[in-house]
């Protein structure tokens, strides 16, 4: 297996010289993971917190909270850590897990490559080339309360060695609850969507251009004790 979030470049995971873990296609879909933060819970030293509905928190090595602003997160490349709040707003990174190739996890610093706040790790999502997801897939997941969850992906081709996808999935997370059972009035809705083109050439060259859009209700409920 090859892994890019190392060195930069492609390389064999026997060859990294770091604490790398790479979660496959195949690990996410026997884990039934709904989003990323669900399928990182396997991966050790990855601290990953459920705060709310659909709200997780998650780190390496410690400092974790709402907004780590030590742990880089890519997908594709692409770097969605937030300077504007120093996070990670992991509810906004919702591919569809079926287009998700592997997950690479790389467990220590990695500023020099990657920046300032590669501080405890890197987390690269690569997703999958269009030219491997050509067709449809359809898709729904049922969470434990009966909320359904719908995505659906289309993949063609557009000219010789050019390939896209579109896709759109919905939000529908129930409310967390506390101890004694009751609401708190946080549940998620919403959609997203986006398309991916890619176009493939000799050896390592090609380019490859991404969109996402969505709408979504994330509702913040924050609670302290009284007395």
């Amino acid at each position: 297996m090859e892994v890019t979030s190392v060195s930069r470049k492609a390389q064999r995971l026997s060859d990294t010289a770091a604490a790398v873990t790479v979660l496959s296609r195949e690990d996410i879909r026997r884990s039934g993971a709904r989003s990323i933060p669900e399928a990182l819970r396997s991966v050790p030293g990855v601290e990953v917190a459920q705060i709310g509905a659909g709200r997780w928190a998650v780190s390496i090595r410690g400092f974790n909270s709402r907004f780590a602003n030590k742990l880089l997160v890519q997908v594709d490349g692409r770097s969605v850590y937030t300077p504007a709040f120093s996070g990670v707003l992991w509810e906004t990174i919702a591919p569809i897990m079926e287009d998700i190739e592997r997950i690479e996890v790389v467990r220590g610093p990695g500023a020099a490559l990657w920046g300032a706040n590669a501080v405890n790790g890197v987390i690269n999502i690569v997703t999958r080339k269009t030219s491997a997801t050509r067709g449809a897939l359809m898709s729904m997941s049922v969470d434990d309360r009966g909320r359904p969850e719908v995505a659906a992906r289309y993949g063609f081709s557009l000219a010789d060695n050019v390939d896209a996808r579109v896709y759109a999935r919905s939000v529908n997370r129930s409310p967390a609850e506390t101890v004694a059972g009751n609401a708190l009035g946080d549940a998620q809705s919403g959609w997203h969507a986006g398309f991916r083109v890619d176009r493939s050439g000799a050896g390592s060259s090609g380019w490859s251009v991404q969109g996402d859009v969505y709408d979504q209700e994330s509702p913040e409920r924050q609670y302290g004790a009284t007395g």
